[in-house]
């Protein structure tokens, strides 16, 4: 794991002092909120429906105990006892006061943390895939890179005050776990002839305006990484709308050139940034790399693990579930679910988070990552400390063998949080959770993922779920609209919009249609959800979402 340099503490320091003479400035009066909101931005500070929230950065869904277990104690210290992990692989605190805001930051540089960056017209935390490091299918470590980007971006004078917001993702894997289609750039690992290079994707994103990203570059060599996304970044950052937020992003600039021009664009101007990278560039990326060097892999008796495996229900469930093939002979990757039947997703509490952290630190060779489906992972578990894992995340609450499956859900805060937000999230992923946990069908019904969002802003990813569920508000009322066949992957698509919403209390009766639906069409029991869409297609769905337009129709 990366570990901050003398300069990065420094820096830390200099910018929290910054921000706690503007904190001060602001409770004193001297500054009104308008004039403090771009502050506050700039450091991860929002204003919601009911407090302040700050938003701390997960630089590509990584880190260890120490980190875990300060984050527990922003909880405890400054909030209500619990954090919430994003679709950012961020961690957010909903409650914390405004002159509190300052310690916590202090507290988090103590650890190497911070929240620059997570808000505001700028390049936002880099994510990447939750398995990086550790998966079987892996073709290299995709973190060094991101920790590039990262470094690259912070702070870079050109791209602090875009035209909006700008989100980079990359995997190592050519399965892709890190919706890379979905962002503004997508950076996928390629190896030709030896070489390692990018697949690079552009005009990716959600939002009122959902848009699956374009191939910019087929294959752009290591050396280049830098100075070609620079040249990206700065093509846009020219001609980008900024005269409607709702077209800002660099989707509408590649839908409304076209990409072949954004390509010609972007070639014409790397030919002027290539020249400003000497390779030091380059000599950064090798010294980083060596800060994530795989652990020390043990070697142990898998006898405990066949025993509980063939010996106990509970534990074999939860190990065909939430168990990972890892690169590394006689180790899996543990999937933690935060989605506990009719708990809040991706909520964790103090006490959860200390033992996440006893337990990578224990059994996990010291490393956690945090999913952008909102789950925790330990990435290198040997699997003769399974049983004991599997038994103390059971008495803490974490052991829901649910990974995939219909109760995983993602959910943005909705309007239970967020002042954006025109309708609930958290309570429909509840309650559907908990039907299908009360019915006892969610292994029978395997891989099936549903993202819900509280607005048209998409925080939920509900465009590219198997099922998307888009929270409205019709003439004061919530409606509920569904979109069918959405995937993530590198197959990434958007979803169908099947017809008109459904009311609060109907959109649960309506998943179970859809389900049912599928159960009754699907090939045989291993064909998932979004093969069986994908064969039959919207209309046996839609008939059975709405059978009184069948009935009007006939």
């Amino acid at each position: 794991m990366y570990s901050y340099s003398e300069f990065d503490t420094a820096f830390l320091a200099k910018r929290n002092a910054q921000f706690r003479a503007q904190v001060e400035r602001r409770i004193a009066g001297n500054l009104t909120e308008d004039e403090f909101k771009p502050l506050r931005l700039m450091n991860g500070l929002y204003l919601q429906l009911h407090a302040y929230m700050l938003r701390v950065a997960i630089p590509y869904g990584t880190l260890d105990s120490a980190k875990m277990r300060k984050l527990a104690e922003l909880a405890e210290r400054w909030d209500k006892g619990y954090g919430h992990f994003t679709t950012r692989q961020n961690i957010q605190y909903n409650w914390p006061e405004l002159k509190d805001v300052p310690d916590m930051l202090d507290a988090l540089a103590e650890v190497g943390m911070h929240a620059i960056q997570t808000s505001g017209n700028t390049i936002r935390n880099v994510t990447a895939d939750h398995f990086a490091g550790a998966a079987a299918d892996e073709i290299a470590d995709p973190r060094p890179v991101a920790e590039l980007l990262r470094q690259w971006s912070t702070d870079h004078p050109e791209f602090q005050f875009m035209p909006r917001k700008f989100k980079i993702a990359v995997t190592g894997s050519p399965n892709d776990r890190a919706v890379t289609k979905a962002h503004d750039i997508g950076l996928r690992m390629l190896e030709r002839d030896g070489a390692r290079g990018f697949e690079v994707i552009v005009g990716g994103g959600l939002g009122r305006t959902p848009i699956i990203g374009k191939v910019i570059n087929g294959f752009l060599p290591e050396a280049d990484l830098l100075p070609y996304l620079e040249a990206v970044v700065s093509v846009w950052n020219q001609i980008g709308r900024r005269d409607n937020k709702y077209k800002a992003r660099i989707k509408i600039t590649v839908h409304e050139h076209g990409i072949d021009e954004i390509r010609r664009l972007v070639e014409e101007r790397f030919v002027e940034t290539r020249k400003t990278f000497s390779g030091v560039d380059q000599q950064m990326l090798r010294e980083i790399e060596a800060h994530f060097s795989a652990p020390a892999f043990k070697t142990a008796s898998e006898a405990s693990f066949k025993d509980a495996y063939h010996n106990d229900p509970v534990f074999r469930s939860w190990a065909d579930t939430n168990l990972t093939a890892h690169r590394a002979p006689g180790y899996k990757i543990v999937s933690i679910s935060l989605k506990k039947h009719g708990d809040t997703p991706g909520d964790s509490s103090a006490d959860q988070m200390r033992l996440m952290a006893d337990l990578a630190e224990a059994y996990g060779h010291d490393e956690l990552r945090i999913s952008h489906e909102q789950n925790v992972i330990l990435p290198h578990v040997n699997v003769s400390d399974l049983p004991a894992i599997h038994a103390r995340l059971k008495e803490a609450g974490l052991a829901t063998a649910n990974i995939g499956l219909i109760s995983d859900i993602i959910a943005c805060p909705g309007m239970d949080y967020c002042a954006l937000a025109t309708a609930r999230s958290i309570p429909i992923a509840q309650e559907i959770a908990t039907a299908f946990d009360d019915l006892k069908r969610e292994h029978d019904i395997g891989e099936l993922k549903i993202k819900i969002s509280g607005c048209i802003n998409a925080c939920g990813h509900h465009h590219v779920g198997h099922i998307g569920i888009l929270g409205l508000d019709r003439a004061g009322v919530e409606n509920y609209q569904i979109t069918l066949g959405g995937d993530h992957r590198e197959t990434a698509k958007v979803g169908d919009r099947v017809g008109p919403g459904f009311s609060a209390d109907d959109i649960v009766p309506a998943v179970e249609r859809i389900v049912d639906t599928y159960l009754d069409l699907r090939a045989s029991g291993d064909e998932a959800f979004i093969d069986t869409y994908n064969r039959t297609g919207l209309a046996p769905f839609k008939a059975a979402l709405y059978p009184e337009a069948k009935v009007a129709a006939e």
